[in-house]
């Protein structure tokens, strides 16, 4: 999975010498502190490779100018501490013509929903953009700027299928749209052919599943509750600091003891281990995908210590951080 360099300028990105005739679609993804890494480069991977490929693909109509902004502009910190380079809102590449625009999720996205400047952009520039769809927690963004939901659950690894209408994508109904990597290979699909979407899609690492990712994902079932979703988005969003199940209740507008027996009946475990959970997820990420110390990881999901979070990796994995970064690293080491 390839990350974006200190200043985003990848080649087959630029705009500048293109051959007459020939359409730019530009693509933003919209970045806060702490947004999640991983996921918005893989939709930035997407619009890069089909440049690639279609340099070297006779007729080519299409060229994608992808363009990382956010509220400030600059250097925007990952919540893995990587540093990236954005343009700020409504700079040239903020201007109001994006063909696509993908709002990224992580950590950081609680304190972005503070921010009053990039949630009514958000919601002006919904009436510009063709598309807009979320990546992970950006849901929560797109959401306070009432925008609603625009993608289905995630459903990884799934190559893309049969051609969609900028209609169907817009309206975010299509089936097939299931998440942002789905829907940036629907758009080169849609513009360059299935051929190519179908080359990109082979390619693709899927993000990094761990053995909890499934149990998290239920919050987002049909068959549960807003109320009992919302405290679980909030559990998951809280889970680096200290918080207690009181709070988790208030967020539900419930009793604790009510709180406690739907959450287990909805979600199938109870909130404190769906909170663990939470923060294992967390720690398995980091530990993959970066290099921090054990005890600044542990520190970082709220597990307090390097100490504790390897009792807690032997009781639920049977191994220790050290161990599981490097079977993570070893599998991940090119053959």
């Amino acid at each position: 999975m390839a990350a974006f360099p200190d200043r985003y300028s990848l080649p087959g990105l630029q705009t500048q010498g293109l051959p007459t005739g020939r359409a730019v679609k530009h693509i933003g993804i919209v970045l806060f502190n702490g947004f999640a890494l991983p996921e918005a480069a893989a939709v930035a991977e997407i619009f890069q490779s089909a440049n690639a490929l279609g340099e070297t693909t006779r007729g080519s109509a299409v060229r994608y100018n992808v363009c990382l902004v956010s509220i400030i502009g600059g250097r925007i910190s990952s919540s893995s501490s990587a540093l990236v380079w954005t343009e700020r809102i409504n700079t040239r590449c903020g201007a109001d013509n994006f063909h696509a625009l993908f709002v990224a999720g992580g950590a950081g996205v609680k304190a972005a929903l503070r921010d009053e400047t990039l949630v009514s952009w958000l919601r002006r520039i919904s009436s510009y953009a063709e598309l807009i769809f979320p990546i992970a927690e950006g849901r929560l963004l797109l959401d306070a700027a009432g925008l609603g939901p625009v993608a289905d659950e995630p459903r990884h690894g799934e190559p893309p299928s049969s051609p969609v209408s900028s209609d169907e994508l817009r309206a975010g109904t299509s089936p097939d749209i299931i998440n942002p990597l789905q829907a940036a290979l629907k758009i080169v699909e849609s513009d360059l052919g299935v051929g190519i979407a179908h080359h990109i899609a082979s390619g693709i690492e899927p993000p990094l599943e761990t053995q909890f990712t499934a149990i998290l994902r239920k919050n987002a079932s049909a068959n549960v509750s807003e109320k009992i979703q919302a405290s679980a988005r909030w559990l998951a969003m809280n889970g680096n600091r200290p918080i207690t199940m009181d709070e988790a209740a208030k967020v539900a507008a419930m009793s604790s003891r009510n709180f406690l027996r739907r959450f287990k009946m909805e979600i199938g475990v109870t909130p404190s281990d769906y909170l663990l959970f939470v923060r294992l997820d967390m720690c398995c990420r980091l530990l993959a995908e970066t290099a921090l110390p054990v005890d600044k990881v542990a520190r970082r999901c709220g597990i307090g210590s390097g100490g504790r979070l390897s009792k807690i990796f032997r009781r639920y994995l049977g191994t220790t951080p050290t161990a599981y970064r490097a079977i993570k690293r070893r599998l991940a080491a090119p053959a």
